[in-house]
């Protein structure tokens, strides 16, 4: 082989590098992309078929607040705003905005609860207690800590606070089952705080946009709950 043909095969080899090390990057994300809207896509398919959306579209929208983890301030909830049709009746209304907050943000790394927890089941007592049963997965597949765990209750209880006036105490159960810790360190056997303020029922902010609604992030962000303590 003549050296011009050595120093075009290196120069060809060294291009060939060049370009992978650019392009593989791009690749990985994109494969990241979609493998993500894969599994987001079939989230919601399991959901549609184990846990329908409680919807009327006789419901008026309103301005609902959820709360998600913060993208810029770590182990921090923030509130975010969307236009949905609520309920006036407080079981469904909690259903419905817990279902919404289950389905988790647009973005999947702001998640507060495993992407495949259900709320199997949601009653409210005259006294404002409300009993919250989750599927196994909310205990098993979050992350173990304090800081997670306390971040997805958080999450549950201001979003709650924030949509539902009559609730004022939660108290979350696991398949049926009361268990004495969510994933090993945050306390279930009692209630949370959720409301401190007498109830009131729920205004009726209407949005005239028939639109689906949009979520547009408030600057305020969500501090933790506290678990009511039993003397």
């Amino acid at each position: 082989m003549t050296p011009r043909w050595k120093s075009w095969l290196i120069g060809g080899l060294v291009i060939a590098v060049l370009g992978a090390a650019i392009y593989f990057p791009v690749l990985r994300r994109r494969v990241k992309r979609a493998a993500r809207l894969q599994q987001q896509s079939e989230e919601q398919a399991r959901r549609e078929l184990t846990q329908p959306m409680v919807i009327n579209p006789g419901d008026p929208r309103v301005k609902t607040k959820l709360f998600w983890a913060s993208d810029t301030i770590d182990s921090t909830l923030v509130p975010v705003t969307a236009e949905l049709p609520l309920s006036n009746d407080p079981v469904v209304r909690s259903k419905q905005v817990l279902n919404t907050l289950l389905a988790g943000p647009v973005d999947a790394e702001l998640r507060t609860l495993p992407p495949d927890a259900l709320l199997l089941a949601f009653y409210l007592l005259p006294d404002g207690t409300a009993i919250a049963d989750f599927s196994e997965a909310l205990a098993t597949s979050i992350p173990s800590g304090i800081v997670s765990e306390q971040l997805a209750v958080s999450s549950i209880t201001r979003t709650l606070e924030a949509n539902v006036p009559q609730v004022q105490r939660l108290k979350i159960l696991i398949h049926g089952q009361e268990v004495e810790t969510l994933a090993g360190h945050l306390d279930l056997t009692g209630t949370f705080v959720v409301n401190t303020q007498p109830a009131q029922p729920p205004a009726a902010d209407k949005v005239p946009a028939p639109a689906p609604g949009t979520l547009t992030p408030d600057k305020v962000p969500g501090k933790l709950a506290q678990p009511d303590r039993k003397p």
